[in-house]
């Protein structure tokens, strides 16, 4: 087979592949020509950097009183316990030397072959070369010591507090990160190996796309995750066929076209989080949750919030409930003409959600007949991962940028929550796009995760220091809607809560412990397995992730996790069989808008394309 192999080619060669020298002039020449545009390229780069904006350090990064608070922790821990630091310094140093002896000693017995590998598997270490290559697994070996001893120094400090403890692990992962060999070309053999490969073109098509990512967001480095080319809103995404039949300067109300001859009586509104756009719900056919609902005989409204500006500055969360969730509630009502309708409540929106039903207890509204909420914290007494975010020193640095720009913008928000997944939302695309030259992929979801929005300055105050702070809704005196202290205990409508097993963003713990707060006598708790965005948009047909229940919500979180019931598939259908039955009786289906409210333009709607 390999003889055939090398006659074929043999057969197939051309003058240029007889004359070496030909073919190293080739290579030679096509080197020097990409050296040349990385020259050109250079003062594009130069140009584009000077353009960045000036971020200010209470938004890079945790004040410095945490390390040194840490640092001091250490050196207490030092003096008190020497013994069990010096033995963890030892094991470190001790691995180290011999890793090292060990690779000396095979070099000099001429073996080009690594020592023995007993660092754990990495898959940002997936390359042949990390393991085959005896410099580059030396590499990565070293690193990853290093990368244990750091962790390790940092479990060893006990006399910081819980919430400092966590921080620093955080923060000091996050620099263990970026210093990975991957992350840079010299010690990355992928990148090396194709650089070679190609004469250099991979770096210079790297170099393009960075150079492209910085002057697409004026000099800020943002990594694209997504071919933008790839997606159109109302084409390839955010395709259900609906109206806008209804819009105010907070948002676009969005109807959607019934697919069954009849429907429920009470119609279906859908809260998304104005943190992020509303087609999450309605990437394409196969996983939109929204064609889904209405697939299931629900009449569907959305709301598509607007992408504020500076003009927005003055907008408050009681401006959120009154303009957007009690006007969406009314026009649905008209619409449909019904007294009730069931709610959901998406995150942010989610939280928002509730402050509007206690507001709404306290008014003795009954318009909402149930409630749904979607990977929400109202008890922010254990913030989770995000968590280490919300301390004085980013807050402070949020509510100052704010006040001069009248809003948070998406690039803050986007940053942060990459962090959170920084080896797969930064690193790990910034390697292949600007070190070995790929193109983005053509991925929906990720092209959501770029499509960001913007955040009004008041709001955005009042959300970080009223809840996620000062966790007044659950835990304190209450939290001030609308002129009325509202508490989280006056949510009393029938609710139906989605928590996701490995949330980032709205741990599921808290979510539970938010739930049990709630004054609802019909409490149904549902622990999808996945993360914040895969846990929600897990649709029946794919048959990929599992969830669990257990009706018993007075047990403490860890006994309900470990006494519930694991069920295959999606959680959607059985949502759907506890939603379907309290959705009133059957009625012929609904067409989008009536004689009061006309069209005013196709779905997905004009706010959700701002930028």
């Amino acid at each position: 087979m390999l003889h055939s192999q090398h006659t074929h080619r043999w057969m197939n060669m051309t003058t240029n592949d007889l004359d070496p020298v030909n073919e190293a002039g080739s290579g030679v020449a096509k080197l020097e020509a990409n050296l040349a545009r990385v020259e050109e390229l250079t003062q594009r780069l130069l140009k584009v950097m000077g353009q960045s904006r000036k971020v200010a350090p209470a938004l890079q990064g945790p004040s410095q009183e945490l390390y040194v608070k840490a640092a001091s922790a250490y050196m207490a821990e030092m003096m008190q316990n020497p013994a069990k630091l010096i033995e963890h310094q030892l094991e470190f140093w001790g691995k180290s030397v011999k890793h090292y002896v060990e690779a000396q000693h095979l070099l000099a017995q001429g073996k080009l072959t690594p020592p023995t590998d007993e660092t754990p598997k990495d898959r940002r270490f997936s390359h042949e070369l990390w393991d085959t290559n005896p410099y580059f697994n030396f590499i990565k070996q070293q690193y990853l010591m290093n990368a244990a001893a750091v962790r390790q120094a940092v479990e060893d400090i006990d006399t910081l507090d819980a919430d400092e403890k966590k921080r620093l692990r955080y923060f000091s992962q996050q620099m263990v990160d970026m210093i990975s060999p991957t992350n840079f070309l010299p010690t990355n053999p992928e990148a090396l190996a194709l650089a070679a490969e190609t004469e250099g073109e991979s770096l210079v098509a790297g170099l393009e796309n960075m150079i492209a990512d910085l002057e697409a967001n004026n000099g800020d480095l943002v990594v694209t995750l997504a071919d933008k080319k790839a997606f159109t809103l109302g084409d390839n995404l955010a395709t259900t066929p609906g109206s806008v039949v209804f819009r105010n300067h907070l948002f676009e109300l969005i109807q959607y076209a019934p697919s069954t001859d009849s429907v429920h009586e009470i119609p279906l509104l859908i809260f998304p989080p104005w943190i992020n756009k509303f087609y999450i719900l309605d990437l394409k056919p196969q996983n939109s949750l929204i064609k889904w609902a209405v697939d299931q005989g629900h009449t569907v409204f959305v709301v598509s919030w607007v992408n504020p500006d500076a003009s927005y500055a003055d907008t408050s969360m009681s401006d959120y409930v009154t303009d957007g969730y009690l006007a969406a509630m009314a026009e649905v009502k008209k619409i449909c003409g019904v007294k009730k309708i069931n709610a959901v409540g998406y995150c942010i929106a989610g939280t928002t959600l509730s402050l509007t039903l206690a507001l709404m207890k306290q008014r003795k509204d009954t318009s909402v007949n149930t409630a749904t909420f979607f990977t929400t914290l109202t008890d922010f007494s254990d913030r989770g991962e995000v968590g280490v975010f919300l301390d004085d020193d980013f807050v402070d640095g949020i509510e100052a940028e704010v006040a001069q720009n009248g809003i948070l913008d998406s690039f803050f928000m986007s940053r942060t929550f990459s962090y959170l997944r920084s080896n797969d939302l930064i690193y790990g695309p910034a390697i292949k796009s600007y070190m070995l030259g790929k193109a983005p992929p053509a991925f929906d979801l990720l092209y959501w995760n770029g499509d960001g929005t913007n955040l009004p300055a008041k709001m955005s105050v009042e959300y970080l220091r009223g809840l996620c702070q000062g966790d007044c809704f659950a835990n304190g005196d209450g939290f001030e809607i609308c002129g009325t202290m509202v508490r989280l205990k006056d949510v009393t409508v029938p609710l139906c809560a989605i928590a996701c097993e490995t949330d980032h963003i709205a741990a599921w713990k808290s979510s539970y412990s938010g739930v049990q707060k709630m004054g609802s006598k019909d409490k149904t708790f549902i622990l999808s397995e996945s993360g914040h965005i895969a846990g929600i948009i897990n649709p029946p047909s794919k048959n990929k992730y599992g969830h669990y229940t257990n009706p018993e919500l007075g047990l403490t979180v860890d006994d309900w996790r470990l006494s519930a019931v694991r069920h295959d598939g999606s959680w959607w259908p059985r949502w759907d069989a506890w939603l379907a039955p309290q959705s009133g009786k059957s009625v012929p289906a609904r067409s989008p808008g009536g004689a009061d409210h006309p069209v005013l333009a196709p779905a997905p709607g004009t706010y959700v394309s701002a930028k």
